[in-house]
């Protein structure tokens, strides 16, 4: 498949895409395995995601890895995910870097394991000047808890006489969330037949086109990437505005 024979126009495409990569566990348990196949089955999901979403010119990928609230599942998955995160890192640095892809994290991330937080800035470091595509890795994510340290960053700025009360705008807000720095997303794709947010990127995601898919996300693939940006160029996005105004 190609963009230019598929895409209804090559020029509407957003610029940033994000993923709650749904289903890994409920595809793995229904092959007869355990939930870690499943996680480890999807790194050739984001393998291809990443490869296409650069191919179609997005600038940025978010990719919701691994929530604050999944601190609660059983610690042998939480400590396969955490050998998982390593190793993919290590395996994919030279063709992150080979293409172009520079990685970002957000979320509180110092509170991953140690040898994770190591691999991490190693390759954030290493891929900082790359320009092609920004893939965003959500890591001990949750929108909410990113909004209360939000809060508190801004407090700080309060108190040391740098922020007003009552001149605070949505800019000084923006700018101490996680995503400083990062457009917003125009796109939310959601795998696995589920139709919520999971306290992803809450305050980002105010005018995000959605759209959900059945097919989990191990088997996401090119042909599921496509389809969810043909619904994107489908909307008419308005913004509060009439259709007659944007017209």
């Amino acid at each position: 498949m190609s963009t230019e024979t598929h895409f209804q126009e090559t020029k509407n495409i957003p610029r940033h895409v994000a993923v709650i990569m749904d289903g890994n566990g409920r595809w793995a348990q229904a092959q007869g395995e355990d939930r870690l196949f499943g996680h480890s089955n999807g790194v050739d999901s984001v393998r291809e995601t990443l490869k296409c979403a650069r191919e179609f010119g997005i600038k940025f990928l978010t990719l919701y890895a691994f929530s604050t609230e999944n601190w609660a599942r059983p610690k042998t998955e939480i400590d396969g995910l955490m050998q998982l995160l390593v190793a993919s890192i290590h395996n994919e640095i030279d063709e992150l870097q080979a293409n172009g892809v520079r990685l970002k994290t957000i979320g509180d991330v110092e509170r991953l394991p140690k040898d994770c937080i190591e691999s991490l800035k190693e390759a954030i470091e290493t891929t900082k000047n790359n320009q092609e595509i920004t893939l965003v890795l959500a890591l001990n994510y949750s929108s909410r808890d990113e909004i209360i340290r939000a809060c508190n960053r801004l407090a700080e700025k309060v108190k040391t006489g740098l922020l007003t009360p009552g001149d605070i705008q949505q800019k000084d807000l923006e700018n101490v969330l996680d995503t400083a720095n990062i457009p917003d997303p125009e796109l939310l794709i959601r795998t696995s037949g589920e139709y919520r947010v999971s306290n992803f990127l809450l305050w980002q995601l105010a005018y995000a086109e959605m759209h959900f898919t059945q097919v989990f996300w191990p088997e996401f693939r090119r042909e599921h990437f496509i389809e969810a940006i043909l619904d994107f160029q489908s909307r008419e996005r308005r913004f509060g505005k009439t259709s007659d105004q944007i017209s």
